[in-house]
């Protein structure tokens, strides 16, 4: 076939390749990745030296190179001292008429820490197929997205179908924030040129028997906050009473930040109204799902979340701050705590802010109401603070809903799904200011107990292979179709 041939897209056909790519070369491909400890920079400073994002880099653009797929070009974009990319640039195939923009297909390949607590025979550098499930870190944040995105172009090109120019981004910065990647996107200016329609295989589903599109995704802002009240320790006999304790403080500051009641965040900049599409979303998510609102998370025996009412649960993790404490410094562990006053206390805080908060006005004001007028005198301060706009989809154009629709049906029988997601990806927003007219498709594999960051995550690889051939589908129809056509609602 060559890129001028006009016929039928076969689904079945493609359906068929994807099934055998996925079970024969990416399944243990994803082994090998799993095994490579690629954390991100945020988490291993010496990320260069220590080789683990190259080793996955070099293994994950090999695979990437080695796929018979028509007019591709893969390299690794190197910028001094970031991270590097890896770029899959794809001509036009098939019958392609969706004009001259280019889609973009993203993921990342970097990896956030072990974590403790993976039950017996599971471990963060071990993987282990149990069933349909592949456990491992990385497997389904976000290593996956490279070989589904790549199998989904192959499938069309076996299967006589369609795309139209297409550009994969894997990036390698993305759990550190992607610092990296707006120099990398700004290098790619030119080979980018209007991009039509953005792909995101990096979001999540509330269950694994549709096609979930995330609509919306919050921001972050994070920072360590470090409260010092003497030079040394002292003895508490001796201290305890006249010296106020650096936790104690802490408690104080904390309570300017997050009210210890019912978790809510008093800042202004970090409450917005929630539009009113995204309530009706979130009513309809609910009604679906119920108490799996919830009863997905595993709560201790006897514990109950922060709120019960399932639309008001689902709009608490999407559209409303929430501040996480996911780190702390200057406390001894319990065996090895003496009777001293401790000169200090060191927390490192995550608050997740909504879609449309602004990420530095948020960051401004913490410092600010953490900083000022500290309790007794004491140093007070908020460092290495960083902040990531999150981001509010635009309205589906009808021929991406119509195609989105179809793929669902098509692959699951069921309907897509809308859906609201509670954590941030820093590229979606990033290439919402570069590109307003794109279209995007934000959705991924982080369903019920994937727990992606935590102990145990797995990548569920039935689930993960009927999104590829979705992603199959929906790029034949962007290569029929204007991606730039006039926007209509969402529903």
């Amino acid at each position: 076939m060559n890129a001028f041939d006009v016929t039928p897209f076969d689904a079945r056909q493609a359906g068929d390749h994807i099934a055998e790519l996925w079970t024969k070369d990416i399944v243990p491909r994803l082994h090998d990745y799993i095994a490579i400890p690629a954390l991100s920079p945020a988490f291993d400073a010496d990320w260069a030296d220590s080789g683990h994002i190259d080793d996955a880099v070099t293994m994950v653009k090999d695979w990437m190179a080695s796929r018979p797929i028509e007019a591709m070009t893969v390299w690794v974009q190197r910028l001094e001292g970031r991270t590097p990319l890896i770029v899959a640039e794809i001509e036009p195939f098939g019958s392609a008429g969706g004009g001259t923009t280019t889609t973009v297909l993203y993921g990342h390949l970097d990896k956030q820490p072990e974590m403790e607590g993976w039950r017996p025979g599971l471990g963060p550098w071990t993987p282990v197929m149990e069933g349909t499930r592949l456990y491992g870190r990385g497997g389904a944040d976000d290593g996956y997205a490279a070989f589904a995105s790549l199998a989904a172009i192959e499938a069309i090109q076996s299967a006589g179908g369609s795309h139209g120019r297409l550009v994969v981004l894997i990036e390698a910065s993305e759990e550190s924030g992607s610092p990296d990647l707006p120099a990398h996107v700004d290098a790619l200016a030119d080979r980018l040129g209007q991009v039509g329609l953005v792909v995101c295989l990096d979001s999540g589903c509330a269950t694994y028997d549709t096609l979930w599109l995330t609509t919306s995704l919050r921001g972050l802002v994070g920072g360590t906050l470090t409260v010092k009240i003497v030079e040394e320790g002292m003895h508490s006999g001796a201290a305890g009473g006249i010296v106020p304790s650096s936790f104690r403080i802490m408690r104080i500051v904390l309570d300017r930040i997050e009210r210890a009641t019912d978790g809510a965040v008093p800042l202004q900049s970090a409450n917005v109204e929630v539009p009113e599409h995204r309530r009706r979303e979130a009513a309809s998510t609910a009604a679906l799902l119920g108490r799996g609102v919830y009863e997905r998370m595993p709560l201790v025996d006897g514990a109950r979340p922060a709120i019960e009412d399932h639309t008001e649960a689902l709009l608490g993790k999407t559209w409303r701050p929430s501040l996480s404490y996911v780190g702390i410094d200057g406390v001894p562990p319990t065996a090895k705590a003496g009777n001293v006053l401790r000169p200090s206390t060191s927390l490192k805080l995550s608050l997740r802010i909504p879609p449309t908060a602004d990420a530095e006005a948020v960051r401004s004001e913490l410092i600010s109401v953490i900083e000022g007028d500290p309790p007794y005198g004491a140093q007070v301060s908020f460092g290495d603070s960083e902040g990531a706009t999150g981001w509010n989809a635009p309205d589906l154009a009808p021929w991406l809903q119509a195609a989105l629709s179809r793929a669902s049906n098509d692959n699951f029988g069921r309907d897509m799904q809308l859906y609201g997601e509670g954590g941030t990806i820093p590229f979606m927003g990033m290439l919402g200011e570069k590109f307003p007219s794109a279209q995007f498709v934000i959705t991924g594999v982080l369903g019920p107990g994937s727990n992606a960051h935590g102990p145990n995550e797995f990548l569920d690889v039935a689930y993960a292979e009927a999104l590829t051939r979705c992603l199959a589908s929906v790029l034949d129809s962007a290569a029929r179709t204007d991606p730039t056509a006039a926007s209509g609602s969402m529903s």
